[in-house]
């Protein structure tokens, strides 16, 4: 009776297991920034500083769209978190953000 082969390596399987890893990792990343930038938003709240918190909201709004586009969160998510980020600000500052 012949021995028995050993497995060949399915190339793309492993190419595929590197490729995973590195989005996973960039994924993570972006998600890590919007929820720093949001904890942000949230302790500069009290306060009120309108210029420093319309900054913070553009760049955490960028975010937010940038990892929406790459489909690293879904659109409508994206959309809810941008919503209750300016809700909140503009609740903060009395009604004047839009």
């Amino acid at each position: 009776m012949a021995a028995k082969a050993a497995p060949k390596k399915n190339l793309s399987a492993i190419k595929k297991v590197r490729q995973a890893e590195k989005r996973k990792l960039r994924n993570q990343s972006m998600e890590t920034g919007i929820k720093t930038q949001t904890k942000k938003i949230e302790a500069a709240l009290p306060e009120k500083n309108k210029e420093e918190l319309d900054g913070m909201v553009k760049k955490t709004i960028s975010l937010i769209d940038k990892a929406a586009s790459k489909g690293i969160i879904h659109k409508n998510t994206a959309s809810r978190r941008i919503s209750r980020i300016t809700k909140k600000v503009s609740s903060a500052l009395g009604g004047t953000n839009s």
